[in-house]
């Protein structure tokens, strides 16, 4: 009996554990990004006021600029969506979900930035394929998985998105034969601690993404797996319940 509660108690500790280092690394990356932006942003407008920039050097560094308020604001999503399933009345809503539409949602919103890179886009498994899950969080989950495949794909390169379903549970996969991830960051890839890559066309990420995916899964009660070689690419599968309640 004593051994049971021991076990559960800890299971409880390593539980806050992992729930106070997310929160505190999300306050951590939010803080660190929000100095990024501003701080950039305020330097060269305090730069063009005095006169220490010309013009045209300042216009050359909105771009940068650009980026990282997008990058700013793709975090600070990605905080919300996250928060509101950890406060508040948030509910798992099942709904039956055609796997085929996930792969045209993907296909429709990144259409131009698979056009730019010249990649093609393609499904493997059941077209009739199906399961009964929470479609905002699954449509999270691939969104941010498929954003890291493109942004990691060199041009020219496929990405797929493979359906296999067996017994009550379905797995889908998002493969890419891009830079991948050498095996040394791989133990780290779900930390605080990893580093931060440069996609093929300079896109930077704030490395928040994977942690959310992977805390959203496991509210789904499934589990994600990356199996990823350096130089030869990436495939990050969700392991998902056919039917959740």
């Amino acid at each position: 009996m004593n051994d049971f509660i021991n076990e559960e108690l800890q299971l409880k500790i390593e539980r806050l554990e992992s729930e106070i280092n997310f929160k505190n690394g999300l306050i951590s990356i939010l803080s660190h990004d929000s100095k990024e932006l501003f701080g950039n942003f305020l330097w060269l407008i305090e730069g063009l006021e005095q006169k220490t920039i010309s013009e045209e050097d300042f216009f050359k560094l909105l771009p940068q600029v650009k980026r990282d308020a997008r990058k700013n604001l793709q975090t600070t999503q990605d905080s919300i969506a996250w928060l509101k399933t950890q406060y508040g009345e948030f509910n798992i809503k099942p709904v039956k979900i055609m796997v085929m539409d996930l792969f045209h949602y993907l296909e429709e919103k990144y259409a131009a930035r698979l056009k730019e890179k010249n990649i093609k886009f393609y499904f493997k498994g059941d077209h009739n394929a199906f399961l009964t899950s929470d479609r905002l969080l699954l449509k999270y989950a691939l969104d941010k998985i498929f954003n890291n495949a493109v942004k990691y794909s060199f041009p020219g390169q496929d990405i797929y998105l493979q359906e296999i379903t067996e017994g009550d549970q379905v797995v889908i996969s998002v493969i890419d034969f891009g830079t991948g991830i050498h095996e040394k960051y791989l133990p780290a890839i779900y930390t605080y601690g990893n580093p931060v890559f440069l996609g093929t066309a300079g896109e930077k990420g704030a490395g928040l993404s994977l942690k959310i995916v992977k805390n959203f899964i496991s509210l789904l009660h499934g589990n994600i797996r990356i199996i990823s070689a350096e130089n030869k690419g990436t495939t990050v599968s969700l392991f998902l319940h056919k039917f959740i309640e």
